[in-house]
């Protein structure tokens, strides 16, 4: 079992930024991979951003790449997202989700995917 608890959420304006954090524990963090998504009040949980359990591989949505950078600290149990050049659209609750794998480079983009979830934390962008 690991444990995955989001922070870093809140208001901000269109163009801003903020850093979402998603702290694990329980087992070893650095044998699992790990992914962002969000979901948008009446929509689906959509795909953000997914990085291997080694850091050496990752994926992002279209809508967010290039703004977005998503990384990890093994020695700290962390998975970061860095979210830049915020829109409106990008208004949702976003959820940390891990899945254990062997593959060093494995990603995974899918919700059914995965294991493990947190419990969310809502990101707000205003125009």
């Amino acid at each position: 079992q690991v444990q995955l608890v989001e922070s870093g959420g809140g208001s901000v304006q269109a163009g801003g930024s903020l850093r979402l954090s998603c702290a694990a524990s329980g087992r070893t963090f650095s044998a699992y991979a790990t992914a962002w998504f969000r979901q948008a009040p009446g929509k689906e949980r959509d795909f953000v951003a997914a990085i291997s359990w080694s850091g050496g591989s990752t994926d992002y949505s279209d809508s967010v790449k290039g703004r977005f950078t998503i990384s990890r600290d093994n020695a700290k149990n962390t998975v970061y997202l860095q979210m830049n050049s915020l829109k409106p659209e990008d208004t949702a609750v976003y959820y940390c989700a891990a899945r254990r794998t062997n593959g060093i480079g494995v990603i995974f983009v899918s919700v059914r995917e995965y294991d493990y979830w947190g419990q969310g934390t809502q990101v707000t962008v205003s125009s």
